[in-house]
């Protein structure tokens, strides 16, 4: 087995979509990673479950509209069947419907296939490492859907109470959608001090991802709406 320059061995990937050019695309993104290693390539969500039970991959990358059996049932079959894979969702903008269907599914990430190329990187590291990735996107669109929906609570003001003036900032522009990039630019900040910040805010208020702060941060009255 390869290993990156660290000498830890390379996330082990199973990819899945019907379409060869995307399938393409998306693998020539992940090969540039020394820390990751695309073990298997499906056309469809049967073979993707096959080739998953075969090779026991740490991530398998399911386009959500397959033949056969699409990226959200497949997801399903693997979460029952080879539980220690994680999956991530590749959609197409729009298909707003599917995000909590696919969370729902066991799915620890979800990423739009005309994302910016390191939100791929990034979710695949993140989940192999236990967590969970949505691109900030995602995370924005997740926040105006169930923005009617969420309340503000007094429980969420207490929880963010506790935060640094600059940590409270940090997560009103994660309740807004921003990555971290447009975060570091707005707040003039490098982006691994914007990462520093986001790694005490989910460790202090025990959230695991940027939906569950976004949404917290929404219902501490930090973002309008």
């Amino acid at each position: 087995m390869d290993t990156d320059t660290t000498g830890v061995p390379p996330v082990r990937v199973v990819l899945a979509d019907d379409e060869a050019m995307i399938r393409a695309g998306v693998r020539a993104i992940l090969a540039s990673d020394p820390g990751i290693e695309v073990v298997a390539e499906a056309g469809d969500g049967h073979a993707a479950v096959e080739l998953v039970r075969a090779h026991r991959p740490r991530v398998a990358l399911l386009d959500i509209r397959m033949p056969r059996l699409d990226g959200l049932a497949a997801a399903a079959e693997i979460h029952r069947v080879v539980p220690e894979t994680a999956t991530i969702m590749l959609t197409t903008f729009g298909e707003d419907d599917h995000v909590a269907r696919a969370l729902g599914h066991g799915a620890s990430g979800f990423l739009l296939k005309a994302g910016d190329p390191r939100e791929l990187l990034a979710g695949v590291h993140a989940v192999a490492d236990g967590g969970a990735y949505l691109s900030p996107r995602v995370a924005r669109r997740v926040i105006e859907l169930g923005a009617g929906r969420l309340a503000r609570r007094p429980a969420a003001r207490d929880r963010t109470a506790g935060l640094t003036e600059r940590e409270r900032e940090v997560l009103a522009l994660v309740g807004a959608g921003l990555s971290n990039a447009e975060i570091a630019r707005r707040l003039h900040l490098v982006e691994g001090t914007v990462k520093s910040y986001l790694t005490s805010i989910f460790t202090r208020l025990d959230v695991r991802n940027r939906v569950q702060a976004a949404i917290l941060a929404y219902e501490a009255g930090l973002v309008d709406g």
